[in-house]
């Protein structure tokens, strides 16, 4: 079985990382597996170094990508010419690439598109774009109803949860201590964790800063990693009289240190699909808080693995921090046993299990 997966852009986040995950362990089951992506992203070629996925380069990334037909004209090649039994667009860009190129095919192999927000798609898009495919996958049941509502079919929509990698986010409590001594953070604060690249209109950091700057807690430090945390919070250090207590350090190749040195992590997000820091997080044994924000709520339990608020509330968010800080010793231990027992539901190998099953509904049709 012969599959194409399109990525589009560079950098590095939930979608890329799920990306990689999914052609990693696609491969190593013995799937040939072949990823369309940008000349420039050498990240993912570095990352996947090692495992039998072969690249073909279609995207000359720039502001402007969606612009070039040359391009377009790339994608198509490949496809035509690659003897595919299935292409997976990966991201709502990647998308636009290939309902375009679909169009110009004879021989379609079978489109799987994945709708990882929770973002209602525009009238012109899910018409033009999303009704190409041949199965959504929605990576929440909340992304589910969504799409549902948007008026897509329930018998062209699965739902196969986002994964997190067991193997790489594990509790670690020497590497905690050790990195909370690199970057100079005594080891009787408390540590609240955001990770996600600034992007304050979707992940609510300048919020969150704003209701941590609320909490009464003179040993807490609120650490932010993703792509500008580390500009950004300098610049919201010191309009909030933070100093000392925000620290971002930018994007992070490697990230479990992060979880390891926390002692909870915080999710802050208006919107989300199937949040990816979240579970693993939760891995990591840390016990969450967060915003009820896309397929969130169908992973923490109130009081059993974290503490949950409705989008947008900060107030209960800063009550739920505060609730968080006066947990007994026995208490946090629970929560971040549960934590880890919850993680396991959502292995990346469960993930790719559903994907398997679905090639093999889609072929029989």
């Amino acid at each position: 079985m012969r599959i194409l997966s399109v990525v589009d852009g560079i950098g590095w986040g939930g979608t890329k990382e799920q990306t990689y995950l999914l052609a990693r362990e696609l491969s190593k089951r013995g799937f040939e597996v072949h990823m369309a992506l940008a000349y420039e992203y050498t990240q993912m070629v570095e990352k996947l170094k090692g495992y039998p996925v072969k690249f073909r380069f279609f995207e000359h990334h720039s502001k402007n990508s969606r612009l070039n037909p040359a391009n377009y004209y790339r994608l198509w090649k490949i496809i035509k010419e690659g003897g595919y039994d299935f292409v997976i667009a990966n991201s709502p860009h990647s998308l636009d690439f290939v309902s375009v190129v679909y169009r110009f095919l004879k021989r379609k192999p079978k489109l799987i598109v994945v709708k990882r927000s929770a973002r209602k798609p525009s009238f012109v898009s899910l018409k033009l774009k999303y009704m190409t495919a041949d199965m959504i996958v929605a990576v929440s049941q909340k992304v589910k109803e969504v799409m549902l509502k948007a008026g897509v079919p329930e018998e062209k929509l699965r739902v196969i949860r986002s994964g997190v990698d067991l193997s790489r986010f594990y509790p670690d409590k020497e590497e905690g201590e050790r990195l909370r001594k690199e970057l100079g953070i005594p080891q009787d604060w408390t540590v609240f964790l955001n990770v996600a690249n600034w992007n304050p209109p979707v992940k609510g950091q300048d919020r969150l800063i704003q209701t941590f700057s609320r909490l009464r807690c003179e040993k807490c430090l609120l650490l932010l990693v993703g792509y500008d945390t580390d500009i950004k919070a300098r610049e919201y250090a010191k309009a909030y009289g933070l100093e000392g207590r925000l620290l971002g350090v930018g994007y992070q190749e490697e990230t479990r240190p992060f979880y390891n040195a926390c002692d909870f992590f915080v999710l802050s997000s208006y919107l989300e699909g199937f949040p990816n820091a979240l579970l693993q997080a939760m891995a990591c044994g840390k016990p969450v808080i967060t915003t009820l924000a896309g397929g969130a709520g169908e992973v923490v339990k109130e009081g059993y693995n974290g503490f949950a608020v409705l989008v947008g509330d900060w107030e209960g968010l800063l009550q739920k921090m505060e609730k968080a800080l006066s947990l007994s010793k026995e208490d946090y231990e629970r929560l971040s046993y549960n934590a880890i027992l919850s993680a396991k539901d959502f292995s990346i190998e469960k993930t790719v299990e559903g994907y398997v099953e679905l090639f093999e509904e889609l072929l029989a049709c």
